[in-house]
């Protein structure tokens, strides 16, 4: 099942630093061992609430790829270059299992809330 990574990503003066450029350089080569992948990276048009900055999208092959590569030497080595200069709201989803619907996914709410 994949797996995605959002990043709720903040830079001030929405230019990155000399250590931002350096992890953007450098993080594409940490992500490629785990089968990471960028979908969308940029500003967001915002439907409805506020989200000032970008949005990042990744796809990993699951879970354990998504977090082998958080977590690896490699990547850990430039984390600091991003933790310092902006601000970041990260997290994993897992993708959908086949099938899936929102309104079987009411109706399983409404049943167990009911009691039948």
């Amino acid at each position: 099942m994949k797996t995605y990574l959002i990043n709720h990503l903040r830079v001030p003066g929405d230019i990155p630093n000399a250590e931002g450029l350096t992890y953007l350089e450098n993080v594409e080569a940490t992500v490629a061992p785990h089968g990471g992948k960028w979908l969308a990276q940029g500003p967001a048009d915002v439907m409805e609430g506020t989200w000032p900055g970008a949005v990042v999208l990744m796809e990993f092959p699951n879970r354990e790829a998504a977090m082998a590569w958080y977590n690896s030497a490699e990547y850990q080595a430039i984390l600091p270059l991003r933790t310092r200069n902006a601000i970041s709201d990260i997290v994993l989803i897992d993708e959908l299992p086949a099938g899936f619907t929102v309104k079987a996914f009411a109706e399983k709410i409404r049943v167990a809330t009911q009691g039948g």
